[in-house]
């Protein structure tokens, strides 16, 4: 299937979950968590979704960002319907259409701040010469143009998540997920890193961020609130 090339939706929607259930198997128990879940993310907007732990937040996480399969119901990604791809497709939408933060950075230590952000790009296939002037330009937009040579340990932590920021816009996505994605940060930093998300939104790109600090969600314009695989309510709108 061609993942390169994805239709358009009609109704500007990026994201749509129909009846969204995951049922996960603990022995002779079932835990269900997604209980049928219905709701559609817009392209450019910017979620956050809140719950306490068991919500089923970090299950909608991984079913939205292809990490995992719905048990039944209907998950659709810019008008396709995800159940019919397999998982060479999956992998093919993941690297060429979607972008990850995740709490934990996630850099490979043996590379420099340039080869970590020019991962993607190489799984993609692009030359050499391109994936450096990609890189460099990633890097001065997340501020740390003077660091591709750098190695993660050298960096802080809040250098290190402009880094991730950077190689999961390697790929132009049209959605960025961001798990927890200042949860190894100070405070002073986490709010650089929320400021530098919310100029991404800003500039059209669509996010959708797990967080579980009210304070943190109120960066974006909708708060989704899980409880017990459920949407318990919506909060915020167009700002």
């Amino acid at each position: 299937m061609d993942i390169s090339s994805p239709p358009l939706s009609e109704n500007h929607e990026i994201i749509r979950l129909e009846d969204a259930r995951k049922i996960y198997k603990m022995g002779m128990q079932e835990v269900r968590a997604l209980a049928g879940v219905n709701n559609t993310f817009a392209k450019g907007s910017f979620w956050a979704i809140m719950g306490p732990s068991g919500s089923g937040k970090s299950t909608m996480m991984n079913i939205l960002g292809c990490l995992d399969r719905l048990s039944s119901g209907r998950y659709y990604f810019d008008g396709r319907d995800i159940s019919t791809l397999n998982d060479d497709d999956l992998s093919e939408l993941r690297l060429r259409r979607i972008g990850f933060i995740f709490q934990s950075f996630n850099l490979i230590p043996q590379l420099t701040v340039q080869k970590n952000i020019e991962l993607p790009l190489y799984y993609l296939g692009w030359e050499a010469e391109r994936s450096a002037a990609r890189a460099l330009l990633l890097a001065e937009q997340v501020g740390l143009g003077e660091r591709l040579g750098h190695r993660p340990a050298e960096l802080s932590g809040g250098q290190m998540q402009r880094v991730a920021i950077a190689r999961s816009l390697a790929n132009d996505p049209q959605v960025i997920f961001a798990d927890e994605p200042t949860g190894n940060l100070d405070t002073k930093t986490g709010i650089q890193i929320l400021e530098l998300l919310q100029k991404l939104h800003q500039e059209g790109k669509t996010i959708i961020m797990v967080t579980h600090e009210p304070d943190i969600a109120a960066y974006a314009q909708y708060q989704m609130h899980m409880r017990d695989g459920l949407i318990e309510r919506i909060e915020g709108g167009p700002r």
